[in-house]
């Protein structure tokens, strides 16, 4: 089997790979206080207009607009105080003509009135009556009913992710309880290779490794808003392999194998997916550093990557395709990246024809954003650490200047 069947740029890869994947996870009921990160199994409609009844946005009078009109500190107008609403009742009585009654924000506005005078702008006459110092247009501090949102309206499309400002809007509709969401995807993650070891082994022998990927995949998946369950670790046996991803594939949601970074153990890997089941691999490689080696497949309609063993390599790479995966299983777009322009701190080469992801610590000079490139071979876990994201060379450029301006994916 050749190395790389083709390597494609990453959004090709992502594209032609997701285009086959037709798996999506259940359906499931939740409160919203259990919502937030949830993504929505369908679109969410108003049950009722918000606000119900026409209320006061500020505290003062509530009058009818007209009486007010000319109004000035000099010409004030004189209005009858006829009553105030009080929180949490009905205002049944109207507003007399050339009246005014109290009212506080929220309250809600008495028939007969069209406009609330802020307190600031009147001041007491004598015990019946007031002086308005300012006018107020028809409709000036009131929410009219359903100015928010009407009965009926679309609130949350399908496929969204639950923020908290849209919990406050689902608790004001009375949707406390049974919002439809789709079940968090369930990913099984594999190490394979003779010389892993778990990471709570007593002590390494030489040649021996430990293995931080699948701990490192497990975070990320669960910071996408996915389950993860690690596996034992698996040996360079093909048959193995096979029987560890042959029992796992109808219970999870996602397949991701981490093996080594030669050719062998590459292919090993296409060729156990393959053997897995159709259409099995779609992408054996693809044109980004650290990364190269990725395989993108689909089995039974449900994703399955193979990352290469290096950790860097493994990390990045799930940054831009199974966090993508994940928000794909639940119906949602892929997560949009957090980048930031910064000037770079020193020249970073690269070749045409490939995405580069460097490992970037951020720092602020003189008002600018700056990156330090963190230059080390993709096996070197802690090029990662302190690093404040990836600064990112597009494909098609052969390298980033010294002072020129550059992007960083935020982690």
């Amino acid at each position: 089997m050749p190395e790389f069947f083709e390597v494609k740029p990453p959004d090709e890869a992502l594209a032609l790979w997701w285009e086959r994947v037709t798996h999506r996870t259940g359906v499931e009921r939740v409160s919203a206080y259990e919502a937030l990160g949830r993504v929505t199994a369908e679109a969410l409609h108003s049950p009722e207009a918000l606000p119900a009844f026409r209320r006061a946005t500020v505290d003062g009078f509530a009058v009818r607009a007209a009486d007010t009109f000319g109004a000035s500190d000099a010409l004030p107008a004189y209005l009858t105080v006829a009553g105030e609403v009080l929180m949490g009742r009905e205002a049944r009585d109207a507003v007399p003509p050339t009246g005014a009654v109290l009212i506080h924000t929220g309250g809600m506005l008495p028939p007969g009135a069209d406009g609330v005078v802020m307190v600031e702008h009147t001041q007491r006459f004598d015990e019946r009556s007031i002086e308005v110092l300012r006018p107020v247009a028809p409709g000036e501090n009131v929410l009219e009913v359903g100015e928010d949102v009407m009965q009926g309206a679309p609130i949350l499309p399908a496929g969204h992710t639950i923020q908290p400002q849209d919990i406050g809007a689902l608790l004001a509709l009375g949707l406390a309880a049974d919002l439809p969401v789709r079940e968090r995807p369930l990913v099984s993650l594999f190490s394979t290779g003779d010389e892993l070891i778990p990471p709570d082994a007593p002590a390494l022998r030489p040649g021996q490794i430990r293995d931080i990927n699948s701990g490192t995949i497990q975070a990320l998946c669960r910071r996408a808003g996915a389950e993860a369950q690690r596996n034992p670790l698996v040996s360079d046996a093909p048959d193995a392999l096979l029987a560890a991803l042959e029992a796992a594939l109808p219970v999870v949601d996602m397949l991701v194998v981490t093996a080594g970074s030669s050719v062998s153990a590459r292919d090993l890997t296409a060729e156990t997916f393959n053997r897995l089941g159709a259409p099995g691999v779609l992408v054996h490689g693809v044109a980004a550093r650290p990364g190269k080696p990725t395989i993108l497949a689909v089995v039974e309609g449900k994703p399955v990557i193979g990352l290469p063993g290096n950790p860097v390599s493994a990390m990045i790479m799930f940054m831009l395709f199974g966090v993508a995966a994940i928000a794909g299983l639940m119906g949602a777009d892929a997560p949009a990246q957090r980048r930031v322009p910064a000037r770079l701190s020193a020249n970073v080469p690269s070749a045409a024809g490939r995405e580069d992801y460097v490992p970037a610590r951020l720092v602020e000079r003189d008002g600018e954003l700056w990156a330090e490139p963190v230059f080390g071979k993709s096996n070197l876990i802690f090029t990662l650490v302190g690093a404040g994201g990836l600064l990112r060379v597009p494909l098609n450029a052969t390298g980033l200047r010294q002072g020129a301006w550059g992007e960083v994916v935020l982690f």
